[in-house]
């Protein structure tokens, strides 16, 4: 993201990860963003809250804002953006959690990997219970497994599961079970898996499932359930007491929450125009959201308000549709012929402004990027050190470009031709959702119509969810459309960029780059070094070959109400240990 599907939605590493999201034009780094190193991210001051407020109080409540409706898809192996996914981070937790040196490490488990026999054994910490008061247990590990792994499964996580030996029988149905799932006792599980690679407690999916809570439904049948629609129960400090869909969620607090008694008594998720943000948190009606870029300037003087700045894992793009997704063979296929000359796609990547984007509608707060690798991450590529080309805003070699591959003005109608001599237009698909949505999506199209492109928009601006049903169902009128991703904390492309994954939405396809990516998870790969020089020649690849245009990698600007204490941000969200918010006016709540 982002919904930051807006792009930041799709919910985080390069690989389907574990928080792996499309994201949501609210702006607020525009769609998802990132700044990376090996050392974790910086903490900026303030994100923990005022140091001087005292003492924990009990009680208030707090209302987290967003600016796109949310889905609704209140269940972690179904969510697709961040509109759910910040819902579903106050409702429940994971085995293993990130921290903020995006590394894996022990949340509601412990967990010990052998990987001389390839197993990863995760033991239940005592104590934790779902919100209906039924114990977590090992069997509602193996059922997100067999859940995510089952034939009729239609979500996004499958990636995050392949790796257990077994799953691919099972899904194919060949096999009633998976075979590399091994229930010890209620509190411990142990997984076989096919390889333990580099980045498994990253990769392997780790939220459970209620299994009771779903009793009797049908796989296909549950994103669409009552049970995760209307009444999902998690693990986490907040519980569900109200949902207006696509609007409001109420929440109370889980008392007996396995971290301890969470301090507010209730947290509203409120979907808000993002057009008022700034006034909302001025005048209380809000008390914490990423807040949309383009009124940071405004936000930074509230005195009620601190701003808390935090590079994004993630980054914006625009993308070209190369073909389409063969959901029979699981492959994506290049069969578009309209973008397949690389000469035309770097044209048109010189063509756009970048840096006039990023500061026109984001006021600065991002870093232009090469690759689809935010600089927080530690496989970063710098483009001066591995001499990436930089797509620098320059229209004369945009025509330059152009005039080489062919694309020229025949008929004096102001237009360029294709090298045939036919009609050359361009449909360009972006979403709603923000103040600067349509300035900037005109913006887009006026630098390649200063080039002689003939480009316009697709039908108008798209709410969230139309946008990601036309380029996720490749739409044969989308052409190229703007986009952004949230990653995992793992820069495993794996998920978005190979033939098989069905999140690559340009439907590109590279053989060297797949194997690349395969090499970055080899057993030469635990040795980092070694990685990130197989990332690098991966992005050189990508860079060069550019199946998107690479705007930035965002910065996430959190607002937080003076009132609202200890929370901590870092690069992969805003919501660490939310049981321990305070509110210093509980008492007069």
């Amino acid at each position: 993201m982002v919904r930051k599907k807006i792009w930041v939605l799709l919910l985080l590493v390069f690989s389907l990860t574990l928080v792996l999201a499309a994201c949501a034009d609210n702006t607020s780094g525009d769609e998802e963003s990132g700044d990376e190193g090996a050392d974790g991210t910086e903490e900026t001051e303030g994100s923990d809250g005022d140091a001087e407020a005292g003492e924990p109080k009990q009680g208030g409540e707090v209302t987290f804002a967003f600016t796109q409706p949310f889905q609704g898809l209140l269940e972690w192996g179904f969510y697709e953006g961040e509109d759910d996914e910040k819902i579903l981070r106050f409702l429940s937790d994971s085995l293993v959690e990130t921290n903020d040196d995006l590394e894996p490490e022990p949340g509601m488990a412990d967990y010990e990997v052998d990987e001389e026999n390839n197993t990863v054994t995760f033991t239940i910490k005592d104590g934790i219970t779902w919100h209906d008061g039924e114990p977590l247990t090992s069997e509602d590990i193996a059922y997100a497994y067999e859940v995510i792994g089952h034939p009729d499964y239609q979500g996004m996580r499958y990636a995050n599961v392949s790796m257990i030996e077994g799953v691919e029988e099972y899904n194919a149905g060949e096999a009633d079970e998976i075979s590399g799932i091994e229930i010890v006792d209620e509190q411990t599980i142990v997984l076989t898996l096919n390889d333990v690679a580099p980045n498994t407690m990253s990769n392997l999916w780790s939220y459970p499932m209620p299994k009771h809570h779903y009793e009797g439904i049908d796989v296909a049948d549950l994103p669409e359930s009552d049970a995760v629609r209307k009444n999902p129960i998690g693990t986490g400090p907040f519980q569900v007491t109200n949902i207006v869909p696509g609007e409001m969620v109420e929440m109370e607090k889980y008392e007996d929450y396995w971290q301890g008694e969470p301090h507010l008594d209730g947290v509203v998720y409120q979907v808000i125009d993002a057009s008022v943000a700034a006034g909302s948190l001025e005048n209380g009606e809000v008390d914490i959201m990423a807040a949309p870029s383009s009124q940071y300037p405004e936000i930074q003087e509230l005195d009620n308000v601190r701003a808390v700045e935090e590079p994004s894992l993630g980054f914006n793009y625009i993308g070209f549709k190369f073909g389409h997704w063969d959901a029979e063979a699981g492959v994506n296929v290049m069969d578009n012929e309209k973008f397949q000359n690389k000469q035309l796609r770097k044209a048109m990547s010189y063509a756009i402004d970048r840096e006039g984007i990023l500061e026109s509608f984001s006021n600065g707060l991002g870093e232009l990027i090469e690759a689809p690798m935010p600089p927080v991450s530690w496989a970063y590529a710098d483009p001066e050190e591995h001499d990436l080309e930089v797509y620098n805003y320059d229209p004369e070699k945009a025509e330059e470009l152009l005039d080489e591959a062919g694309y020229v003005d025949v008929n004096d109608d102001g237009w360029r031709e294709d090298p045939d001599g036919n009609e050359f237009t361009v449909n360009f698909d972006s979403m709603s959702g923000s103040d600067i949505s349509e300035p900037r999506a005109q913006y887009i199209l006026q630098n390649w119509q200063d080039v002689g492109i003939n480009a316009s928009l697709n039908g108008g601006l798209k709410e969230f969810n139309l946008f990601y049903d036309v380029v996720e169902n490749d739409d044969p009128s989308v052409e190229t459309f703007m986009g952004a991703w949230g990653l995992a904390s793992d820069p495993d492309p794996t998920g978005l960029w190979k033939e098989e994954d069905i999140s690559n939405y340009a439907r590109w396809v590279n053989e060297e780059a797949d194997e690349l990516v395969e090499e970055g998870l080899s057993d030469q790969a635990f040795d980092q070094e070694y990685r990130k020089e197989v990332y690098i020649e991966w992005q050189k690849i990508v860079n060069d070959e550019l199946p998107n245009i690479f705007l930035y990698a965002p910065v996430d600007v959190y607002a937080i109400n003076e009132r609202l204490q200890n929370v901590h941000t870092n690069s992969f969200t805003s919501q660490q240990d939310t049981h321990e918010w305070w509110v210093t006016d509980a008492d007069e709540e």
